[in-house]
C-alpha cells in the first residue's frame, strides 16, 4: 500500500473527528483483524458477530498507529491516532474509493455462478506477462473483502483484478459501482443462491448489476450461449461486448481441445496455429481460459505473450487440486464450492478421462446448499451425467444427496455400487478407503459447508495412517 496521510485519511472517509495532533502520521495497510494489524497500520474495527472495537488493544499490541472508531471519542484509546466515523465499514469503502483514485489502475471486475475464482486466477496470471498485478485472494469477494484487497494493492499496481461475489439482489451493484471496473466478466449463469434470488432469471439480472459501475469505454466479457444475459443486457450499455465460448458463433472462442488427467491443449480463434495449454482439466475450464485470453486481447496483449503464464498459473486451493490419495489413488479436490450446473461439468469431464484398465473411477458427492425448495429436484440433475459405464462405485453425502440416491437407483444403480451417508463422515471415510485401489480417479465435490473438505484431508495420504 502506498502510505497515506491521516489527513488525507480523514478528508476521503468524511471524518466526524479526529486527533488533529497526528494528522501528519503516515499509514502503511489497513486490516479488520487485529492479529494481522502491523507497524504503522489502521485498523478498521466492524461490527458483526462481536464488535472489533473489543479488540483495539490487541491491535495497538500488533503494531496498529490508527484507527477508525465509531463509539464516543472519550471511549477510545489515547496511544493512537483515532479517526471518528460514523460507520468503520463505510469508511473502509470511502478510503477504498479514495486509495482506487490515488493509484488509478486498470480493474477488472469478475463475477459469476461458478469459475470465477479460476477465472480471476488465470486473469491475473496472464496479464503478468505484461503488467504489474495485483487480485483478490481467498474468498476476499465481498463488501469487506473488496475494498479490503484495494486498500492492500502495491503502489506500482497497473492492472487490479477483483473477484465479485454475491448472495443477493444489490450486491454486485454496489460492488462494481465501489470499484468502478473497465473490464468486467460474467464466467456464467448457474444456481448458486437460487434459495435467495428464486430463478435463473434473477440471478442473470443479479450478475449483470456488474455493468452498472462498468466503464462508459469499457468491455463486457460475457458467455455468448447463455440467453439470459442477452435478454436482461441493460439497453442503455455502452460498454463493448465480447462473447466468448466453445463455438464459432462466439467473438472470442476454442477449439480442437484435447484433454487429459492434468491438462487440456486448445488453440483459438486469436491466433489459430497457435497451441495454447492449461494446466487443468476440463472444457469448462477452457471457458475460463477464454475470459482470461478475451482479457488480455483486449489490453493489447498477444496470444504468444501470454501463452507460458496461463500454461503455469497457480489454481486457488481446493479447486480442481489433483492429489495423492489413499492406496495409490488420485483424488480430484473441488469440495470448496458447487451447484448443479458446476457439479454437473466436473462429473462429466471425468467422465470422458482416460483410465487404467484395472482403475476405476469414483464419485465423492455432498450437498449443494442454497438450492432453496427445489433442491430435490436440484440434486435428482445430476443423474444425468452419471452412468454405470464411466462410474462403478458412488458415495452420496449430506440429506440433500438423498434425491440424488433416489434418481441413481431409478437409474438402474444399486445400494452395492451407491451409498449414502447423511451425516456421519467418519462412516463415510471408511467406506470410500475400503473400496479405493491403484490408479482409481477419484472426485469429491460440494459445498463448503459440507465439511467435505475433511474428508479430502482424511484421504490423501499424508493424511492417513491407515494400511
Amino acid at each position: 500500500m502506498k502510505p497515506l496521510q491521516i489527513n488525507e485519511i480523514v478528508k476521503a472517509v468524511e471524518a466526524i473527528d479526529y486527533t488533529s495532533d497526528q494528522r501528519l502520521m503516515t499509514v502503511e495497510s489497513v486490516s479488520f483483524d487485529s492479529r494481522e494489524s502491523k507497524p504503522n497500520s489502521l485498523f478498521v474495527p466492524l461490527q458483526g458477530q462481536t464488535d472489533g472495537h473489543q479488540y483495539i488493544d490487541k491491535a495497538i499490541a500488533n503494531g496498529a498507529t490508527a484507527a477508525f472508531w465509531s463509539l464516543p471519542m472519550a471511549q477510545a484509546p489515547k496511544d493512537i491516532a483515532i479517526i471518528q466515523v460514523e460507520d468503520t465499514l463505510v469508511a473502509m469503502q470511502k478510503l477504498a474509493q479514495y486509495y482506487l483514485e490515488v493509484i488509478q489502475p486498470k480493474v477488472i471486475g469478475i463475477t459469476g455462478s461458478a469459475g470465477k475464482t479460476t477465472t480471476k486466477d488465470m486473469t491475473a496470471a496472464v496479464l503478468s506477462a505484461n503488467f504489474n498485478v495485483h487480485k483478490t485472494e481467498g474468498n476476499y469477494n465481498n463488501e469487506i473483502g473488496l475494498p479490503y484487497t484495494i486498500l492492500a494493492m502495491p503502489e506500482n499496481t497497473e492492472i487490479l483484478v477483483l473477484e465479485m461475489g454475491m448472495s443477493g439482489p444489490g450486491e454486485i451493484r454496489f460492488l462494481s459501482q465501489l470499484a468502478k471496473p473497465d473490464i468486467a466478466i460474467i464466467t456464467m449463469i448457474g444456481e448458486s443462491h437460487i434459495e435467495y434470488l428464486g430463478s435463473r432469471k434473477n440471478i442473470a439480472k443479479a450478475k449483470l448489476e456488474i455493468c452498472d459501475g462498468l466503464a462508459p469505454d469499457g468491455t463486457l466479457i460475457y458467455p455468448g450461449n447463455e440467453p439470459l444475459l442477452t435478454q436482461f443486457m441493460p439497453k442503455d450499455l455502452s460498454a463493448r461486448q465480447l462473447t466468448v465460448g466453445l463455438s464459432e458463433e462466439q467473438n472470442v472462442y476454442a477449439v480442437d481441445m484435447d484433454l487429459d488427467q492434468q491438462h487440456v491443449r486448445f488453440t483459438t480463434n486469436l491466433s489459430p496455429t497457435f497451441e495454447m495449454d492449461i494446466p487443468v482439466t476440463g472444457a469448462y475450464n477452457v471457458q475460463n481460459a477464454l475470459y482470461a485470453l478475451a482479457t488480455a486481447y483486449t489490453l493489447g496483449l498477444s496470444i504468444e505473450q501470454v501463452h507460458d503464464k496461463l500454461a503455469h498459473f497457480q489454481l486457488t486451493a481446493n479447486r480442481m487440486e489433483w492429489l495423492p490419495g489413499y492406496n495409490e489413488s488420485q483424488l480430484l479436490n473441488d469440495a470448496y464450492n458447487a451447484n448443479p450446473s458446476a457439479m454437473r461439468a466436473v462429473v462429466d469431464n471425468l467422465a470422458q478421462l482416460p483410465i487404467e484398465d484395472h482403475a476405476k473411477r469414483v464419485l465423492v458427492l455432498g450437498d449443494m446448499l442454497e438450492l432453496g425448495p427445489n433442491s430435490p429436484q436440484w440434486h435428482a440433475s445430476i443423474a444425468e451425467v452419471i452412468s454405470s459405464d464411466a462410474y462403478q462405485t458412488i458415495f452420496l453425502y449430506g440429506k440433500e444427496m438423498k434425491a440424488l440416491y433416489e434418481a441413481l437407483l431409478a437409474k438402474g444403480f444399486d445400494t452395492t455400487n451407491v451409498q449414502h451417508f447423511v451425516d456421519d463422515r467418519e462412516a463415510l471415510i471408511k467406506a470410500v478407503k475400503s473400496v479405493l485401489a491403484p490408479d482409481d480417479l477419484v472426485l469429491i465435490k460440494a459445498s463448503n459447508g459440507t465439511g467435505l473438505l475433511e474428508v479430502v484431508e482424511a484421504l490423501k495420504v499424508q493424511a492417513s495412517s491407515e494400511e
